[in-house]
């Protein structure tokens, strides 16, 4: 049985941030900013942008280039952070209501900068399974951004984070931009490195806490030490996995949708993979949208003609906690 992408759709923010802009509130130099976290601009809410709200735009905009009746939509898979319009809210349910998938039933789900991957392992899982679900919509919007504190050096590597909202349907049937297998791999000795410390069960917010309700870093140093023994291997293992249980190898690859990272990285996993930079777009001009990216990338390399019928795409993810995961897809009609 196949499963493929019927259609992706996208909202990005009209306002931005400049690099130069970073590096003011940071106090970095210029050159740091964009050469070595390699951000030019970003994209940054303005007053409308909220997170579900942005996951209704995009969730639209893949609707309207798959020239489907919303009311054919199955399943509704919320793929936005937790950070959104409410707390303790289930932000697929009213995404399904904006859209008017009004036979469709709507649950959220998380996994950091990695949801995306993996709510195209479950989609397709439930589209196999179950014989009343032909059609399944994955949307949500992404504004972590909210949450960086420039002055904090222990972010730093979070600098990048964006704003935006994406979409993806998948459907049962489809013979195009086919879907194969997913690798995840999930590590959580690094579970509690990177949290907002104030605003849970632990430590409720308060009056005298709110200027900690921000992302933080407990243990930088033991993080980078632990991290960097294991990131670069496990971005390679994912993508390798995801590759060889879809029947395929690394010299097959013709695209990969990396999620946007520091340029080193970036270049080292293209490398280790025997890949140029023009098999990949670098996110420079919109920094991280969390696990948004690799649906822009795609968008991206479309528009820009550097997919063509019968590649073999990988979709890359990271997110923290720590989460890795690849997909491979199949781009065009089979």
């Amino acid at each position: 049985m196949t499963i493929g992408i019927l259609s992706t759709g996208l909202y990005l923010p009209s306002t931005t941030m400049t690099s130069r802009e970073i590096a003011e509130k940071a106090g970095l130099p210029l050159e740091v900013v964009e050469n070595k976290m390699g951000i030019k601009k970003k994209t940054f809410p303005g007053p409308e942008d909220h997170t579900c709200a942005m996951g209704i735009q995009a969730a639209r905009r893949a609707i309207e280039k798959a020239c489907i009746d919303p009311k054919d939509i199955d399943v509704v898979i919320y793929i936005g952070e937790e950070h959104k319009e409410y707390p303790l809210w289930t932000a697929g349910i009213k995404l399904q209501e904006e859209i008017g998938a009004y036979r469709a039933w709507a649950f959220d789900m998380a996994l950091r900068c990695g949801t995306t991957i993996m709510a195209m392992k479950l989609a397709k899982s439930l589209l196999k399974t179950d014989p009343s679900v032909k059609t399944v919509l994955l949307a949500g919007g992404y504004r972590n951004s909210d949450f960086i504190d420039y002055e904090n050096p222990r972010t730093r590597f979070m600098f990048n984070l964006a704003a935006g909202g994406g979409a993806m349907i998948l459907q049962k049937g489809l013979k195009k931009n086919m879907v194969l297998e997913t690798s995840i791999i999930t590590d959580g000795s690094f579970s509690e490195d990177v949290i907002v410390p104030v605003g849970g069960t632990k430590e409720p917010l308060t009056g005298e806490s709110i200027g900690r309700y921000k992302l933080d870093v407990t243990d930088p140093d033991g993080m980078k030490k632990r991290l960097e023994q294991k990131s670069m291997d496990h971005f390679l293992k994912v993508v390798r996995e995801s590759l060889y249980r879809s029947g395929y190898e690394e010299e097959d690859v013709s695209y990969v949708a990396m999620l946007h990272m520091k340029k080193s990285a970036h270049r080292y996993v293209l490398k280790e993979l025997g890949l140029t930079d023009e098999q990949s777009i670098y996110l420079e001009e919109y920094g991280h949208i969390g696990q948004f990216d690799q649906i822009l990338s795609l968008e991206l390399a479309e528009e820009r003609g550097k997919l063509k019928e019968g590649d073999v795409v990988v979709l890359v993810s990271a997110g923290i906690g720590y989460a890795w995961g690849a997909t491979t897809i199949v781009w065009g009609n089979s």
